[in-house]
């Protein structure tokens, strides 16, 4: 399984940490080590950026838009061929369940580069304005977009091969050069990504490079290095921080996809029969850990009690266990710092507020690093576990007086990634979903999620969007060109 994912990939090359160190890949569902991936050190990293600013300064990859669209087709094709050695592969280090594979967390991506490959047939990179006269002399002027350079892709451990295609299709379809550094948790999705644009595609050498390392302070490296113009990172708002921070001392751009403490809304005239199992349900799915995940619900006062009830017995229902096995939505959180994370929260909640079920340490299994599905209530909107994102299969009902209450509590955290509205009064929910200070918003259970839309957030849940036109524009640089106007001509 891991033959495809030993080696890191750098200058056209895959190749072993300068040092021939390597790190563990751990399985977060039997605690075991599935294998061993290179370490790499600040001079491989240097290696890796030196050959991205190589391959963008000294190839045409930048500026061969049918080149670049040929490498996406190759590239997604492969991965196409591939898809059945991926799938345990990615279960082996995530823990997700085997069943989400053949969705966000792997078959879905692979289809979303299509939508880069259309672009480059469809995106205006070059536009004219109009004939103008300007401080007294005719001008033409052309507005082009150009690849911004060096893009250093930052991905986490939860969905790890939908991200580490979401930022390396967009940026190469963008015509820059990739440094992708994913999380320790989850070395091989970005190894095999790079294994396999390596042998089946024409990617020059130096345009993708794909460097693994645990230590923090190597990987802070793309972020300071001067030699990268740009950085994308998804990871938590403490991570977003830390890499705004570090870029500006060289005024890097910045794309931040960050945290998340989503709200779903529920109005005095929804449905609750219909609509909180599918929420309670979907807060378990990958225990949690997802940043868009609805882990708030807002109800009526007058129907807490209904709704705790339709919650628990949902949350009861849930398949959870052996990520492997097809019927299971929930699987283990990624590893034993994260288990403890999520249970100190649950302690937390036990203290300010009241947990209706769930909230223990598990016995269920001698190994992983499981956790209970857990419903809390009780808890001021101002409390830690309603205000933070815990990535954990934890949902915290709260109620409201009114519609204004449900708004400011809704929109009351740091956060501004996803929220939801249901009400029988289609005018009313899109009333409300105009006022919610937050990049999507999903009316009466609508998925906003799809590879055309552009996805990102309000306050410290991000800069910039991805996916959509926005996505590829995030990669661009915006030039003017003035010149002389031929008048008649």
């Amino acid at each position: 399984m891991t033959a495809l994912a030993e080696r890191m990939l750098v200058n056209g090359e895959l190749i072993p940490a300068r040092d021939g160190r390597t790190f563990d890949n751990v399985n977060p569902a039997t605690e075991e080590v599935v294998g061993e991936v290179p370490q790499a050190d600040a001079a491989d990293l240097e290696r890796a950026i030196g050959a991205a600013r190589r391959a963008f300064d000294g190839t045409g990859w930048a500026t061969d838009t049918d080149l670049r669209r040929r490498c996406l087709v190759q590239l997604r094709d492969a991965l196409r061929a591939n898809v059945e050695t991926l799938r345990p592969m990615l279960v082996a280090e995530t823990g997700c369940p085997v069943a989400l594979t053949s969705g966000i967390q792997l078959d879905a991506p692979i289809s979303y580069i299509d939508h880069y490959i259309g672009l480059l047939e469809s995106y205006a990179f070059e536009r004219t304005l109009p004939t103008k006269e300007i401080m007294g002399m005719p001008a033409d002027r052309i507005i082009r977009r150009e690849a911004a350079g060096v893009v250093a892709a930052i991905t986490p451990w939860n969905y790890p091969f939908y991200l580490n295609i979401c930022k390396v299709s967009a940026a190469l379809a963008a015509g820059c050069t990739v440094v992708l550094k994913p999380a320790p948790d989850t070395p091989w999705s970005a190894l095999a990504l790079g294994a396999i644009a390596a042998e089946h595609t024409d990617i020059p050498a130096g345009v993708l490079n794909v460097v693994t390392t645990g230590d923090n302070g190597v990987a802070q490296l793309l972020a300071t290095h001067p030699d990268v113009d740009a950085v994308t990172l998804t990871g938590s708002t403490l991570t977003g921080r830390k890499v705004m921070a570090a870029a500006a001392g060289t005024v890097k751009r910045v794309t931040l996809e960050l945290g998340g403490k989503s709200a779903a809304v529920l109005l005095d005239d929804a449905d609750l029969q219909a609509i909180v199992p599918g929420l309670a349900g979907g807060v378990c799915v990958h225990a949690g850990q997802g940043c868009t995940q609805l882990t708030r619900v807002l109800v009526p006062r007058s129907r807490l009690d209904e709704t705790l009830a339709l919650a628990a017995a949902a949350m009861e229902r849930v398949p959870w266990g052996d990520p492997t096995d097809p019927g299971n939505l929930m699987g283990p959180v990624v590893n034993a710092a994260q288990r403890e994370k999520v249970l100190r929260y649950y302690e937390s909640a036990a203290r300010d507020g009241r947990i209706v079920l769930g909230g223990k340490p598990t016995d269920r299994f001698e190994r992983g690093y499981f956790v209970e599905p857990t419903l809390i209530t009780d808890v001021d909107p101002k409390a830690a576990v309603a205000q933070d994102e815990i990535f954990g299969p934890a949902l915290v009902v709260l109620p409201y007086d009114d519609d204004e209450d449900a708004l400011r509590i809704a929109d009351g955290t740091i956060f501004g990634l996803s929220t939801a509205v249901f009400s029988a009064d289609l005018d009313r929910a899109m009333a409300m979903a105009r006022r919610f200070r937050s990049g999507t918003v999903s009316v009466n259970g609508a998925p906003w999620f799809d590879v055309e839309s552009p996805f990102g957030g309000y306050k410290q849940s991000g800069l910039g969007r991805e996916w959509g036109t926005e996505g590829l524009e995030d990669f661009l640089e915006v030039k003017t060109i003035a010149f002389p106007a031929t008048l008649g001509g």
